[in-house]
């Protein structure tokens, strides 16, 4: 039966989330309400019941993992623009947050001064298993989402300790143990977790580099170290493990360990799964006398802190950073809470409870009204708030393009014809000349350089097509960016000939082909030179794709369309679709002989596009 409800927890959780991606939605709040309907709606589910006492165990070892994946993430290279805003927002943002917090929660939400403090503590957290998800559809600028990401992975493990220091001075103040003892404590804790976690991240680093670790085992040597680095770290201090393994996944972001990425996108793959799980069973384990008591005073106390507490101390601690008021005031609204701030103040709130607070549990009743509340108001507000201050791409995601060729240019400049964004990217300055002359956007630089990787905004870039004359690194290009951009949307230029299976590389590496092999960049190069050109041509009742057809050579490539949207979609990943009504195409043609010209009859050339292409 527990295998069954294990199995049904995590089918559940995967189809939130690619129902969410289907409709765009914030997975987190598709995640709350399933959480909610296998849970306190149905009794389905119980996972202190169904799970006893290896529940709050694992739940703790799986927010470990989260984190540790977060410090992943975080490189010290990419807030190099933004790391004082970064410092800001932590210290003295989170202070600011946490007396604001436990203020409203003493004077608005009628707690107990211990479960007030504690409990704005832990709210300082904000976060990464929502953040990161929310992030990834908004398409915010670069400095904004470090920013948020930062905050959110390095503050889960700093609200915690706040709460245990908090803690321990109640328990001082109540008599339970000496202030000395308190203080040695936690010293002898923050300073193990910080040298511990540092430490183990710098010794892998240097084990994986020097093959002491064989590829295949560097994942579970990974999981292993964390989830011991977690556990010991905890017997010292409650919560101080989550400050440890998060150390330590940022010295191994910081180590230049080559194998790093394909690490990174398992712990990413494990992390999604953990997310959907953990989301359902904390929502699942609530009770309805703890539901029940969310009052008005909880609704005020909820109103308090996010309209009043986060946002004025955000603004306070960003006074003479470089940020713009736009990003001061999009940094101090969004701050939505998650499994770790349910997590921890499910073991302090118990905690309390025991030593005679009562107001212990209504502090967990307050956490979930504040996750509820923030999951919903800013996952479904990031979005247009970022696109009102200007913090977001408001277009539809474009094309980034390897290889400044007098081909890929020409292509470049009709698809900014077109108000497709797009970019080209050559280490070679003299291959960008005509680009830039044109005032195409381009990148100067290896595209696989990290350099490229920090300060290349890809959110911008639905696709990518690598039209280089070399099809190895066209290759190599289409495999490194596959995982971020998606293999679906990664294109490359084909070889002059058809390879042997003894020469053809294996299906795993490179993009969808564009063309057929034959056209290489050499042949599409050559072909300019004979007048062939890049024509668009929007599809009207009268001029259909069948028309269009017809009345184009037999050798002309379609390359793709752009939707009225302005979604793109590629020929050579269209399968059975075919252009549509007021789709714009894109195509390659040979130039026509003047005899052939036909009248202009079909179609009429649109405002926005005035060299399009008449039949």
């Amino acid at each position: 039966m527990i295998a069954l409800k294990l199995a049904a927890i995590g089918a559940t959780g995967i189809a939130a989330q690619w129902l969410a991606w289907r409709l765009r939605l914030p997975a987190i709040v598709l995640l709350l309400a399933a959480g909610f309907a296998m849970g306190p709606a149905t009794g389905l589910i119980d996972p202190v019941r169904d799970f006893g006492e290896v529940y709050k165990p694992v739940v703790g070892l799986a927010v470990a993992i989260i984190l540790f994946e977060g410090g992943l993430t975080l490189n010290f290279r990419e807030i190099r623009e933004s790391s004082q805003a970064v410092q800001r927002v932590i210290f003295p943002g989170g202070l600011m947050v946490w007396i604001g917090a436990a203020l409203a929660a003493h004077f608005a939400g009628g707690l107990d001064w211990p479960a007030a403090i504690v409990l704005g503590a832990v709210l300082v957290v904000t976060g990464p298993t929502v953040i990161m998800p929310l992030l990834r559809s908004a398409k915010l600028k670069q400095r904004p989402a470090s920013i948020l990401r930062w905050e959110a992975i390095v503050n889960d493990p700093i609200g915690a300790l706040y709460a245990v220091v908090a803690f321990e001075v109640y328990l001082v103040w109540l008599g339970a143990e000496s202030a000395a003892e308190a203080f040695t404590g936690i010293l002898i804790a923050f300073a193990f977790a910080i040298g511990a976690g540092f430490g183990l991240g710098r010794l892998l680093a240097w084990a994986f580099g020097h093959g002491h670790v064989p590829d295949f085992l560097k994942a579970p040597v990974l999981f292993s170290a964390v989830i011991a680095l977690f556990a010991i770290s905890n017997q010292l201090l409650e919560e101080s493990g989550l400050l440890a393994v998060t150390i330590m996944g940022i010295a191994l972001a910081n180590s230049k360990l080559a194998a790093l990425g394909e690490v990174r996108r398992f712990k990413e793959t494990v992390t999604i799964l953990l997310v959907s799980g953990l989301f359902i069973v904390l929502t699942a384990a609530l009770d309805w006398p703890t539901i029940r008591s969310i009052d008005w005073r909880a609704a005020a106390f909820v109103a308090l802190l996010l309209f009043v507490v986060r946002p004025l101390a955000m603004f306070v601690a960003t006074i003479g950073s470089p940020l713009s008021w736009q990003e001061r005031l999009l940094i101090g609204w969004i701050a939505p809470r998650g499994i770790v701030a349910v997590a921890v103040i499910g073991l302090f709130g118990t905690l309390l409870v025991n030593i005679g607070v009562e107001d212990g549990t209504r502090m967990i009743a307050y956490t979930f009204a504040v996750v509820v509340a923030s999951i919903v108001l800013h996952g479904f507000s990031l979005g247009p708030l970022s696109r009102r201050l200007g913090l977001r791409s408001t277009e539809e995601p474009g094309l980034l393009i390897v290889g400044g060729s007098r081909w890929a240019t020409a292509l470049a400049g009709k698809l900014d014809e077109m108000d497709v964004p797009v970019r080209i990217s050559d280490p070679n300055w003299n291959h960008l000349s005509d680009a830039r002359f044109a005032g195409i956007p381009v990148h100067y630089g290896e595209i696989l350089s990290e350099h490229a990787h920090h300060h290349l905004d890809l959110n911008r870039y639905g696709a990518l097509l690598a039209a280089t004359d070399n099809d190895a690194y066209n290759a190599l290009v289409c495999t490194d960016f596959g995982p971020d951009i998606g293999r679906t949307n990664i294109f490359q230029i084909g070889d002059m000939n058809q390879q042997s299976e003894r020469q053809a590389m294996s299906f795993t590496l490179g993009g969808r082909q564009l063309f057929e092999p034959g056209l290489d960049l050499f042949e599409l190069n050559r072909r300019m030179r004979e007048g062939w050109t890049f024509q668009s041509t929007r599809l009207t009742d009268e001029f259909t794709h069948e028309r269009f057809v017809e009345t184009r050579a037999r050798d002309t490539r379609v390359i793709l369309w752009r939707k009225p949207g302005g979604r793109l979609v590629f020929s050579a990943a269209s399968g059975n679709q075919k252009p549509q009504k007021n789709d714009v195409i894109l195509s390659f043609a040979p130039p026509r002989p003047k005899k052939d010209v036909p009248a202009v009859t079909d179609a009429k050339p649109q405002p926005d596009l005035p060299d399009a292409q008449a039949p």
